[in-house]
């Protein structure tokens, strides 16, 4: 290429005809650290349009300041940090995941490219935090010389994949964990029915009217319909109950939409088989009261109390049971839930909104 060539070229530097082309070409680099885009070096402009005709998310880091660009893919990932990225400080696009990245940054600046799948990072990208999953890889770039001058990023927002996982793999644990009560519960049943009943007649229709019930109750768990909160109760526990007296209800009347019914139904089949297994329900004294209260603000609380059963022991541990008491099932009302362990009967609180 001839000298005239080459500095008709770099007066003019065509980038190319997307959006982040006409920007950074239209751009006042005098103000940065790379100086008027004229003077840049060729190796620059050239790193430049390669990253701007990407079609995946790309951004580059050049200089001792590595000064931020990026193409039209990237632009989305920057949120509300778009009107400032552009020949802005690396540092200052994404100070709160620096920490995260700055490894890779310095590997790349020492000549050693870096690959990484669905790294979590945590973004405030739009004023507010957001968990995040990135496949990326960092590249180092040279200058004229050969001299390491920046480095170039590919990026693939992974989030929703990952999330869409761990949705998968929360719902097969609570499908295992569903089926191993319905399995202990229905255990639970036949023995009590059996130790209760004057004969084997008597025994049999026990047994087939409990596990009716349970029947019943798993069917609340699908329901798509708004249902009142004694209803979802009873439905909840008739399994797990003998007979009725074992169980006292106290409130006022509250139509619960479908996705607490839901909840609230998670919570008390969770209680109630742990008290039919270990608690006040594995007694034939043992017994159990629900009461609850909404205020004109829409605020829930409902209390669990078991109460004649064998002195209770905290767990030794602590699994998907315990998070569906204090996270999953909580997180339909909005709220938080809490039990503990007392000798004289297992207490748990829910508070939240209906």
């Amino acid at each position: 290429m001839s000298r005239d060539l080459l500095s008709s070229e770099r007066s003019l530097p065509v980038l190319g005809s997307g959006m982040m082309a006409q920007k950074t070409s239209s751009f006042d680099w005098s103000n940065t650290p790379l100086g008027p885009i004229e003077t840049w070096p060729v190796s620059l402009l050239s790193a430049v349009r390669i990253m701007l005709g990407q079609q995946h998310a790309s951004c580059i880091f050049w200089g001792s300041d590595l000064t931020f660009l990026y193409n039209d893919a990237y632009a989305p990932i920057l949120g509300a940090r778009q009107t400032m990225a552009l020949g802005a400080a690396a540092k200052d696009v994404w100070p709160e995941i620096w920490a995260d990245i700055l490894p890779f940054i310095d590997k790349a600046f020492a000549g050693e490219g870096t690959f990484f799948r669905e790294l979590p990072l945590t973004m405030t990208r739009n004023g507010y935090d957001e968990q995040t999953y990135w496949t990326f890889s960092y590249s180092p770039l040279h200058d004229d010389d050969g001299t390491i001058c920046g480095m170039i990023n590919v990026a693939v927002d992974e989030t929703q994949s990952v999330e869409a996982r761990l949705l998968q793999d929360a719902m097969r644990s609570e499908l295992s964990h569903r089926i191993k009560n319905m399995l202990a519960v229905t255990s639970a049943v036949v023995s009590s029915s059996l130790r209760s009943s004057p004969d084997l007649k008597h025994a049999r229709e026990t047994v087939t009217a409990r596990i009716r019930a349970l029947g019943q109750a798993q069917q609340l768990l699908q329901a798509d319909v708004a249902i009142d909160i004694t209803e979802v109760i009873n439905r909840s526990l008739a399994a797990h109950l003998d007979r009725d007296e074992r169980l006292s209800l106290q409130g006022p009347p509250i139509i619960l939409a479908p996705d607490q019914a839901l909840g609230l139904s998670l919570i008390l089949f969770e209680l109630a088989t742990n008290a039919l297994k270990y608690g006040a329900l594995s007694l034939q004294e043992g017994s159990v009261s629900i009461s609850w209260t909404r205020a004109d603000d829409g605020q829930f609380t409902l209390d669990w109390q078991e109460s004649h059963g064998p002195t209770v022991n905290p767990p030794s541990s602590r699994g998907f049971g315990s998070q569906l008491l204090h996270q999953v099932g909580p997180g339909y009302f909005f709220g938080n839930g809490n039990i503990e362990y007392n000798p004289a009967g297992v207490t748990y609180r829910l508070l939240g909104k209906v």
